[in-house]
């Protein structure tokens, strides 16, 4: 057999796997209809851990507040800031009965972890449901909490839900941000959907405390800085107790990063924490994007010496068809319909960009939290 016809079956091959991670792994999340719960009012407690965010806080705590759902505390974590955040904290405390103030100091085994401020939060906490944002974050709709609160039931202990960017008119740096949010959660929520959970952001995320107790916290990764939330949800999750909310009322926003550079090592911050997943899920996740890689690479490469060129431009087709309708449908569920115009650009300057920071984190090991 000729190389030629090697290189060709390898893209056949790749391609197959493309067409079965959108089509039918993706699209068991693409294609599910959308799920709305019995509103409960079950005490919760909304947790959100600051570092020098006072701006932040006076800013999107008041969506916090606003929220209508009547059974609920606020725990916020000063993290040893040293703005003015704790005074902030202390005014909205002053006007809120419902706020709760958890001052954490840096201490010498703990240095500068959010992790040990995290677990200090969840001990104060009032309620066993906790439900988890940043101080830069903010509810798209006063029916954030009972939204997510919902999904709590006897088998239901982990819910994960969607933690979105704001749009930035003629940005293609806002766009790539966002396409690399929304392909995260379609694969998060895909898997979970499939029984295999393997993470959640900490921008919009829920679990009970008896989770937490039963991991031990964050003991088995508090050497890595990063990771309070996909981390505990690999050791965390599994097919049984976890859940996923994406009704639109569930979402939260942030503001994205508008700099590259700060982009770049923010990624390489959240990128070095999947080594510590479990084997299945590295498994799994790799396999995606290798392939993504060989996709390009073997059409392109086969369709510049025009070797079977018919049947290269048919798959290449048949994949982004699949791709679109899969990646469309969870753009059109998650609010992100307008980045399917620029999608294949997306994908790739995201592979391009992913595959630069799997080299730098290889050469150096990022700085974390604040």
């Amino acid at each position: 057999m000729m190389l030629l016809d090697v290189i060709f079956y390898s893209f056949v091959v790749v391609a197959s796997i493309q067409v079965v991670y959108y089509g039918v792994l993706f699209g068991s999340f693409s294609f599910k209809d959308s799920e709305k719960r019995k509103t409960k009012n079950s005490p919760i407690s909304v947790l959100i851990c600051a570092k020098n965010e006072a701006k932040n806080l006076k800013r999107f705590l008041p969506s916090i507040l606003s929220q209508s759902y009547s059974n609920f505390e606020i725990v916020l974590i000063n993290d040893a800031s040293i703005d003015n955040t704790l005074e902030i904290m202390e005014d909205f405390a002053g006007k809120h009965d419902k706020i709760k103030i958890v001052n954490v100091k840096n201490i010498e085994a703990f240095w500068a972890n959010k992790k040990y401020a995290l677990t200090l939060g969840i001990k104060a906490a009032k309620y066993n449901h906790l439900l988890f944002t940043d101080a830069d974050c903010k509810p798209v709709s006063n029916h954030w909490i009972s939204e997510m609160s919902s999904h709590f039931n006897n088998k239901s202990t982990i819910v994960l839900g969607y933690g979105a960017y704001h749009k930035i008119k003629n940005s293609f740096l806002n766009k790539l941000i966002r396409y690399e949010t929304l392909l995260t959660a379609i694969q998060y929520f895909s898997f979970a959907n499939l029984g295999i959970p393997f993470m959640g952001v900490g921008r919009n995320l829920a679990y009970n405390r008896e989770e937490f107790f039963k991991t031990n916290g964050f003991i088995s990764h508090i050497d890595v800085r990063s990771g309070d939330d996909d981390l505990f949800i690999n050791e965390a999750a599994n097919s049984k107790n976890t859940s996923i909310c994406y009704t639109k009322e569930s979402f939260t926003t942030s503001n994205p990063e508008t700099n590259i550079n700060q982009w770049f090592r923010q990624k390489r911050r959240h990128v070095s924490t999947a080594n510590r997943y479990q084997f299945k899920h590295k498994a799994l996740l790799a396999l995606f994007y290798i392939s993504q890689v060989l996709f390009w690479v073997l059409s392109i490469l086969l369709l510049s010496i025009q070797f079977y060129w018919q049947f290269v431009i048919g798959l290449v087709l048949f994949r982004l068809v699949i791709q679109y309708l899969s990646v469309g449908s969870s753009a059109k569920k998650l609010n992100e319909m307008d980045l399917i115009y620029l999608l294949p650009f997306l994908e790739l300057f995201l592979i391009g960009f992913q595959l630069t920071i799997f080299i730098a984190n290889l050469i150096s090991k990022p700085k974390h939290w604040k």
